[in-house]
């Protein structure tokens, strides 16, 4: 299955100048952990709630006037959107990463995949599975 069809489409992006006061109220409005950084419809970074917390309110930042480019993660792994989601969990993994962008042939990125995104799939496959064998289990 491509991650395409797993993907949020509805990515919370912002630009590299915003402050991270500004993406801390769009994190929290939008009921999210991460904003991904453009340049156009190209993603150049990340920042997640963690890097919030450690980054800005560890290192005593003032939120107003640190920007997103101060704090954001610019080593940006991406997937693209006709992987499937072994290549997309390989990713995470080798990285040590919660969230992928999901990008097209054009680099455009297109929507977000996350670790929980993930396991939900995952429950719910295991949940699908476990109501076969019962429909299948015979009675004594």
């Amino acid at each position: 299955m491509p991650i395409e069809s797993l993907a949020r489409s509805d990515v919370v992006t912002a630009h590299e100048d915003e402050s991270v006061q500004e993406l801390a109220t769009r994190m929290d409005e939008s009921h999210v952990g991460s904003v991904v950084i453009t340049d156009g419809d190209e993603p150049i970074g990340i920042v997640t709630d963690r890097d919030l917390a450690t980054r800005v309110l560890g290192d005593g930042m003032d939120p107003a006037e640190t920007t997103a480019s101060d704090v954001m993660s610019d080593n940006i792994t991406t997937v693209d959107q006709t992987a499937g989601f072994y290549e997309a969990t390989e990713l995470m993994s080798e990285h040590g990463i919660r969230r992928l962008p999901v990008c097209d042939d054009s680099n455009e990125l297109v929507g977000i995949i996350t670790a929980d995104d993930l396991n939900e799939l995952l429950a719910d496959e295991h949940l699908q599975l476990s109501d076969v064998i019962q429909a299948q289990r015979p009675e004594y």
